[in-house]
Formats: structure tokens, sequence, C-alpha cells
């Protein structure tokens, strides 16, 4: 008997060529733990599911992902895919619209809670909607994903470089090489480069750069409002000079009176006569005037700037006192409020007298005693770090999205999980994408027990139920761009793990976008599967959705069979035998030992003697010839 095993040793596709290997590996997947999502660029998704469902692929993320074609989705096609769903027994998940939490715009990047709003909206329509894929029959939650970032620049730009440690071996050290800042007020957002200081020489520090520049800035506005307020004092001490030049010989307290006077229609008259009755001192009357007009203006000037800056430095010690990590901390906070406190009712006690132009004086010593207060407060964060302001508002618009679906659905709620976007992007590494997650379980939680009437451990519990991650591990890689490795990204996995409720598969080489089936590029995916199985449970049924766009595109193939090969899925419930794995079927691509007993027809129509080619008769499809026509066995 001749052997081909020598120079055709068939199919060998999976993560590592050793079939004793995969046992027992974490990594060794279910096929119905797989599944894949659908095109986003279509408004039928029930053709898009059916399609997929006919390929036997029981597990289906639905793809909202534009706004646009969202909205030309039937409710009707929504309840129709449930209903395959409940038919056929497939699990389904949701892609929601990729919108910016944070609440940026797309035109100019600036921040405002306007915007904010609308992306909450939008990703509740999306909940909302996709509640309606949720069966009675199994009563499991569907997992809707949102991206982290949609159009945020990464707020902290960070490579790994080369450094020593304190014995001199070689390490990798994390490298901050700018920070992004954004102005809460106006909604601008820029960036702070951290150049090194060669006057002091000193390295590059962004809170310090940070801090300097809101000192600097909040010492700015009120040494010009304290400006403002001298200079009105000086107008009336000039004014009052100016009044005891006149014949009539006028001091402060008759001046003041006459300014106050001079603002009403007797008052004028009054100050025409005292014109008539001091023969050629009307220009000095009327210089005398429009100079304590000057100071006046210039006082209240400063008092509204005051104004200004004393609502700022309320607000910020409001948020000083809610961020408060620790009691030190609160207690600073505490107090600041209560000096702001005491000179404001300080204020609210002489309000009329501030109102008379005969005491404009008074207002101009409560100005420059309100501005010796401010200076000794903490400056406000004018300029904040986007980060910090970043999770702030993105975490209230996750926490607000699962408190509105649980208020709707209760414990048939959806899971809210928060994708990583590619890598350059914000919130796109682990660590902050862990931050965000605990933000938003946090802030669902506060407003859980007081609007919702929830004890903070049922607030706690329901908070990890609902708020979790999607894990993209395409995403992830696209940090080797950044001086990263296979150890360094496999540790961004670790951090993430215990979070994750659904993951993302797709591959590439760690510097481009591409969406490959899993085993084609360098993404470390036994690694990442090992981690995150761990937490795999009946509770938190991880699933993995294939995203393998750029394979579609080029190839116009079906990636699911390629992805069932890279994690040696199971062919069959039992997987017993050498050939029970995808992987190790070679049937599925051409291998030896597949075909009519033991020799491939695909192989022998290539290379001689094709079943195909022989006449019928002899189990060939080639009609009307001999037999011994075709291609010669030898």
């Amino acid at each position: 008997m001749v052997s081909y095993s020598k120079f055709y040793s068939g199919s060998d596709y999976g993560f590592t060529p050793k079939i004793d290997e995969f046992q027992g590996m974490a990594y060794r997947t279910p096929v119905a733990d797989m599944g894949m999502s659908t095109n986003p660029q279509t408004a039928n998704q029930i053709k898009e599911v059916t399609q997929k469902l006919n390929a036997g692929i029981k597990t289906i993320e639905v793809s909202f992902l534009s706004t646009e074609v969202t909205e030309s989705i039937p409710n009707q096609h929504i309840d129709e895919i449930r209903r395959l769903k409940e038919l056929v027994g497939a699990d389904l998940t949701l892609h929601g619209p990729i919108v910016e939490p944070v609440g940026l715009s797309r035109e100019d990047g600036s921040w405002s809670e306007e915007k904010r709003l609308h992306a909450q909206r939008q990703m509740w329509s999306a909940v909302e909607r996709g509640q309606r894929l949720f069966s009675e029959k199994d009563k499991k939650p569907i997992v809707v994903t949102f991206h982290s970032s949609a159009g945020l620049q990464e707020p902290e730009t960070i490579e790994l470089v080369e450094g020593k440690d304190k014995e001199g071996n070689k390490i990798k050290e994390k490298k901050v090489i700018s920070v992004a800042v954004v102005n809460e007020e106006t909604g601008q957002i820029a960036k702070l480069k951290l150049e090194k200081d060669w006057l002091e020489n000193k390295e590059g520090n962004a809170l310090n750069r940070l801090n300097e520049y809101n000192k600097s800035g909040w010492e700015a506005k009120l040494s010009q409002i304290s400006f403002r307020a001298d200079q009105g004092i000086d107008a009336i001490e000039k004014a009052s000079r100016m009044g005891l030049q006149t014949r009539e010989g006028l001091d402060e307290t008759e001046l003041k009176k006459l300014f106050k006077e001079s603002k009403t229609p007797d008052g004028q008259k009054f100050v025409n006569e005292l014109k008539e009755k001091i023969p050629g001192s009307e220009k000095i009357v009327d210089n005398m005037l429009n100079t304590m007009n000057y100071g006046e203006i210039n006082i209240k000037e400063a008092y509204n700037g005051l104004k200004g800056q004393f609502n700022q430095a309320w607000a910020s010690v409001q948020k000083d006192i809610a961020r408060a990590k620790n009691d030190d901390e609160k207690k600073k906070a505490l107090e600041q409020e209560k000096k702001l406190r005491a000179y404001s009712q300080d204020i609210q006690k002489n309000l009329e007298n501030f109102k008379d132009p005969g005491k404009i004086d008074l207002l101009a010593q409560e100005v420059q005693k309100g501005v010796n207060l401010l200076n000794t407060i903490t400056p406000p964060q004018e300029y904040r770090p986007l980060k910090d302001f970043a999770m702030d508002k993105a975490g209230e618009t996750f926490a607000n999205v699962a408190i509105d679906a649980y208020k709707k659905f209760k414990d048939n709620a959806p899971i809210i999980a928060i994708e990583n976007p590619p890598a350059g992007m914000g919130i796109s590494r682990a660590e902050d994408l862990k931050e965000l997650i605990e933000t938003s379980r946090k802030k669902f939680t506060e407003v859980a027990q007081k609007k919702l009437g929830l004890s903070e451990e049922e607030a706690k519990k329901k908070a990890a139920q609902m708020i979790g991650a999607t894990w993209d591990v395409g995403h992830i890689n696209m940090l080797r761009k950044f001086g990263y490795d296979t150890k360094d990204i496999v540790k961004q996995t670790e951090t993430i793990a215990p979070f994750v409720k659904k993951v993302h598969l797709s591959d590439n080489f760690g510097l481009d976008h591409t969406e490959l089936p899993m085993g084609m590029g360098n993404v470390p995916t036994k690694e990442h599967m090992d981690l995150i199985n761990q937490y795999k449970s009946k509770a938190n049924n991880i699933k993995n959705i294939i995203e393998a766009g750029n394979w579609w595109q080029h190839f116009q193939t079906n990636p699911f069979v390629e992805s069932l090969a890279a994690f040696g899925s199971p062919l069959y419930a039992t997987n017993t035998g050498p050939n029970a794995y995808w992987n190790t079927s070679s049937g599925i691509y051409g291998g030896y030992f597949s075909g009519r007993g033991m020799n491939p027809d695909i192989h022998h129509s290539l290379y001689g003697a094709g079943f195909a080619n022989l006449p019928p008769e002899l189990g060939g499809q080639m009609a009307g010839k001999s037999r011994v026509s075709g291609t010669p066995i030898e």
C-alpha cells in the first residue's frame, strides 16, 4: 500500500500545532460560545441574523453601530429577530451606537453638557429598543456594548521606554509624553507637552504644570479685580480733592451726597443751582461728578468680577468635598466652605448699603476684603486633567443609562458592557477602562440608594451585575505601536479580566486596526482567553464575538470556520478522538485523511487518479468514458 503521508501531512491549523497541547486548555472554546457580529452598514439586520443562523452560528451580535442606520430598523424586525432566537435556541447580544459618552463635539472637539445628554439619550434609545431582543423564555439579559469613547483624544500619551532599576537592571518604564486638559467653563481642550524646564533643570511634570497654570490664572484674575477696585477708590479721592477746590469747599461727605442726588431729577436741579451759585466752577463740578461716576463704574465692575470668582470658588469647593479621597482632604474643603459662607452672609447683610451711590466706597472696601479671602482659597481647577474630567462625565452617562434600564426593566435589565476602543484613543487601556467601570458603578450605587430605595449592598451588587466590560483583544493589541510587547499586552487583560462580560475577537499585527480571524496576526489569544475564562460562570457566561471585517472585505468568505480552527473548538459534544476538533479535522481544509476512504478526492483530482474523473460504475462522475479514462493512476 502506497503512503502519501510523507509529502501530504494534512491540515493543522491553530494556535499550536501539537494536538496534545490543546487538551484541557481554557481557550478551547465550544462553538456555542463563539459568535459573529452582523454587518453594521445595513438596516436589514433580520437578513443578517438569518444568514448567520443558516450557517450554524448560534451566538450573534446585532449591530446598532450607526445611529442613522439604526433609526431605519423597524421594531417589527427586532421582534422577529427575537422570535428566530427563540425558535432555534440562539443567543443574541447587541452593539450599541458609537457615540461619545463624555459629550464632546465631533466638529471642534469641545465639550458641553448638552452634547453629553444627547449621547445619553442615543444610548438609552438603543438599550430600550434592544430590550425587545430579551426573551421571557430563557430570561438571559441582553449584553449591550458601548465604546468607552468615540472621538475623545487620548488624555495621556504614554510610551514604554527602556530604563534601569536601582540595581542597574533593564526595565520598561511608562513615560508620559503629553497630557490633555479641559476648561470646564468653556469646554475647550488643550494639550500640554511635558517639556523639560531648562531654567530650573526640572523634568516636565503634568500635575505641577497644571497646578501652576491654574494658580497663576486665578491670581491674575483676582489681581485684576483688586486693580479695578483701587482705580475706583482713587477716582473718589480725586473727586474729593476737586470738591475742596470749589468755592463752597465741598468735603467728601458733601460730595458723596451731591453725587447721589445728581442721579435723580431733583438732584440734577440742585447741581445746576450749585453751578449758578459758584460762578466759574461749572467745569470743576462736571469733572468732579464725572470722576465720581468713573470710580463707581470701576468699583461695580470689580464687584461683578468678585462675584464670578466667588461663585467659581464655591463650586470648586463643593466638588472638592464630593471628590475628597480621605478625611484630611474633606476637612480642608469644609473649612474653606465655612469661610466662603461667612463672607457671603456679610455681603447679604449689606446689600442695600452697596446699592447706595453715596456709599460706593464701602462696596470697594468689601471687594478688597473678598479678594483677600479668595487668595487664601485653593485655586479652582479652571483647567482640569481631561482624564479625570472624561471619567467623571462618561461615568455619569453610563450610570444614568444603567439606572434608567433598571427602573424600567428591573431584574431583566440589560448589561451595559463598556468596550475599549483601538489603542491610541481615549480610555483604551485596561487601567483606564477599569477606572471608568468603577466610576460608573459608584455613581450607579449612589443614585440607586437615593432615588430607587436600594440598600448600599443591594445597589453595589446590582451595579456589578449591570456594568462591566467588552474586551476587544484586537484593539488592545495596537499598544504595540507604543512600545508594548506580548507580555505587556497580556498584563492589560489580567487587569480587566474580572470585569469582562463579553469578548470581541479580531487579529492584527499591532500597528493598524485590521480585523483578521484569530490566529492570523500576533494577538496572544491563548493568554487572553486563559485569563478571561477564569471568571466565566453561569452568572457570567462570557460570549466571544468574532469581528473580522477585513476578512469579509478582502476575501469575501465567512471567517467563522477559520476562527473555530484557531480556537481548536470541538466538532462534537463528546470532544473525543484525534480529529474531534476543528483545527485537527483535516476534512475542513482538504487534509489527507478525508474524502472517500483513505485517499482524498481533492488531492487526486489535482495530482492524479481523482474519483471525479472516473466513470460512474467506479464511483466517478464522467459518464460516457471508458473504465480506463481520466487521469492515469501512475
